[in-house]
């Protein structure tokens, strides 16, 4: 789902143009603090009723507020996609630094292998050439009585011997040369990652900080938006509503609405059911099946405490593709599965939890540090799914989020992710050595 590609020469200016228009992004989403709203009180309204004047003028205060509520919630949440954006792209900076310096290290250690056993190959010729020899070849031809025909072949073998020698010497020379070299490009590279990845986190306080600002501002409105729409009736239907029957009947038409439906995941068919069909933004899909170790986290942890974090089966795996939403080739950075909508996401281990907010194409998005360098990752969660907060600690199987489709995603499912020291790894392999299988 990332859009990461790697090129190992890019060039240093390039790559410093990346970091800047990844800091000037993210400087650029910081949450400004709205002025409080000053809102009518019921004593305004109610006083209001006995004159025109002023019943037109409180009308338009009340209005003005509402107005006021509606533009506050719209400004938050297009700055928390803004911010949530520039973390994506400081985090892809991030993501493609460390692949980066991963590929330099593993050279840099295969040279380093190659040139000691090239080393080894050439020291064993010269100690077999020291053996053959046995110390003056002419006396020790004389001694033994050797002819001048062997006598004249034992030394062109040896002059064979000594070449290849010395060419496997200087290969392992340069073969060293190369090593020291990629170990220097590593070093550098792992200067780089540290530095993409302070941008990353200070990207992620900001967006955490302006997904907080949208859900504040969210929050507020609905405290307010159903009394200013029951003072606007009164003053322009001339019905004598009060604070407390406003109260009363918010109260009943919250003990009418209908129970939420349950958000676990369906528990496993008495068959296997056929498998979901790919669907979703990184080939999510709308099936509900649960996976081979059930939905959702209705199964117990593992012995090693993780747990499946939702259900459903795989609608497209970790690795390069084409990102079905951009067409672009892109590094997929999770698995997906393909769970139906609005069923449970759960954590996959007990953490703590470090974002929650939106992050650009991932839609709405969970990240839990594990410790020890570990942390998992879900996205595309159903709008008002989140159930988790920045900083709040999670156990493992604990509900964190709904299904849904928001971001680059072309049905429900759940992106999920797995890093290691920031990293992206396959969260197949990663999960099964677990003792959990996707």
């Amino acid at each position: 789902m990332l859009h990461i590609m790697i090129f190992m020469g890019k060039p240093r200016a390039m790559m410093a143009v990346s970091v800047l228009v990844a800091l000037s992004a993210a400087s650029a989403v910081t949450p400004q603090s709205a002025s409080a709203t000053s809102y009518p009180s019921w004593e305004d309204v109610l006083a209001a009723r006995g004159s025109a004047t002023a019943k037109a003028a409180e009308t338009e205060r009340v209005q003005a507020a509402l107005a006021q509520v509606e533009d506050r919630v719209r400004q938050a949440r297009a700055a928390a996609d803004r911010a949530g954006a520039a973390f994506l792209h400081t985090q892809q900076l991030a993501d493609a630094a460390a692949l980066r310096k991963q590929g330099l290290q593993e050279h840099a250690e295969e040279a380093a292998t190659t040139a000691d056993a090239s080393g080894r190959q050439a020291g064993l010729l010269a100690a077999s050439m020291a053996r053959t020899a046995g110390g003056d070849v002419a006396t020790h031809a004389v001694g033994a009585g050797e002819d001048a025909r062997s006598f004249l072949y034992r030394l062109s073998t040896m002059g064979q011997l000594g070449q290849e020698a010395e060419q496997i010497r200087a290969q392992a020379t340069t073969e060293a040369g190369v090593a020291r070299s990629l170990e220097q490009q590593a070093a550098r590279a792992q200067s780089e990652f540290d530095a993409r990845r302070r941008d990353s986190e200070h990207a992620m306080r900001q967006a955490q900080d302006a997904a907080d600002a949208a859900a504040s501002a969210q929050a507020e409105q609905e405290r307010n938006r159903a009394r200013l729409q029951a003072q606007l009736a009164t003053l322009r239907d001339g019905v004598r509503h009060t604070e407390a029957e406003y109260a009363a009947g918010v109260a009943a038409a919250e003990a009418a609405r209908p129970a939420p439906p349950p958000v676990a995941a369906p528990a496993p068919p008495s068959r296997p059911a056929p498998p979901a069909p790919p669907a979703g933004g990184g080939g999510g899909g709308s099936g509900s099946g649960s996976g081979p170790s059930g939905g959702g986290g209705t199964n117990p942890p593992a012995p090693s405490g993780w747990v499946r974090p939702a259900g459903g089966t795989i609608s497209s795996p970790y690795g390069w593709r084409k990102n079905p939403v951009t067409g672009a080739w892109a590094l997929h950075e999770g698995t997906d599965l393909a769970s139906g909508c609005s069923t449970a996401i759960v954590a996959a281990t007990a953490g703590t939890v470090t974002y929650a907010g939106v992050y650009g194409g991932y839609g709405n998005y969970v990240r839990i540090d594990h410790g020890s360098g570990i942390s998992t990752a879900y996205g595309h969660i159903v709008n008002g799914g989140i159930r988790v907060r920045s900083g709040q600690h999670v156990a493992a199987g604990q509900l964190i989020a709904l299904v849904g489709s928001t971001g680059n995603s072309t049905g429900c499912h759940l992106h999920f992710e797995t890093r290691i020291a920031m990293t992206p790894t396959d969260p197949v392999p990663f999960m099964a050595a677990r003792g959990v299988q996707l």
